[in-house]
């Protein structure tokens, strides 16, 4: 794998831990790192984004092999593991930085995205419509490394239990394909 040949994605769907946890599984993604982007301040704190202040959404930004998986595949995941129709909110996680959201890089992923989103909706996918923002790529700001690695280190947590455990359960059942192997 050369890493040059690598793209990059940036997605908000609610809490960093549960995208970072989808991501890390699939096959071709060879870099997740949870964070904060699409907010008005430069390095903004865990504790100020939860607050709600800063602009900021939970994010991921993922670096993945195209010759593996495909942007598409990835905002196909992307919209089976959350909830794009509630604005600002995923399960009890309410505020603005929970937002649903894609931050595309160029262009061919901006068309993507509201390719996906258009198909969805006409396919009636989602009982309400969707309300995932799209917007360009701005700056990211890794989380603290305490959020990085989340689940893989705290599963027996209720959260990771009650929150991230059906998200997985419903990405083994609808992407077994798209699963990384075990090694």
């Amino acid at each position: 794998m050369h890493t040059n040949n690598l793209k990059k994605a940036t997605l908000a769907g609610g809490c960093f831990w549960c995208t970072e946890a989808v991501f890390q599984r699939i096959e071709g993604v060879e870099e997740v790192r949870p964070g904060f982007t699409g907010g008005t301040i430069k390095n903004p704190p865990y504790r100020e984004v939860v607050t709600g202040r800063t602009g900021h959404a939970e994010g991921i930004q993922l670096k993945y092999d195209p010759e593996k998986i495909n942007y598409r595949e990835l905002l196909l995941i992307f919209f089976a593991t959350h909830d794009p129709t509630t604005l600002n909110r995923q399960q009890n996680d309410v505020g603005t930085q929970y937002r649903s959201a894609v931050f595309y890089h160029d262009d061919e992923q901006k068309e993507m995205v509201e390719e996906v989103i258009q198909m969805l909706e006409s396919q009636k996918v989602f009982e309400n419509p969707i309300v995932t923002e799209v917007k360009e790529a701005s700056a990211f700001y890794e989380a603290e490394q305490e959020h990085q690695e989340f689940y893989n280190r705290h599963r027996q947590q209720p959260y990771c239990q009650y929150i991230i455990d059906p998200k997985i359960t419903k990405l083994k059942n609808l992407f077994s394909d798209k699963l990384k192997q075990p090694k």
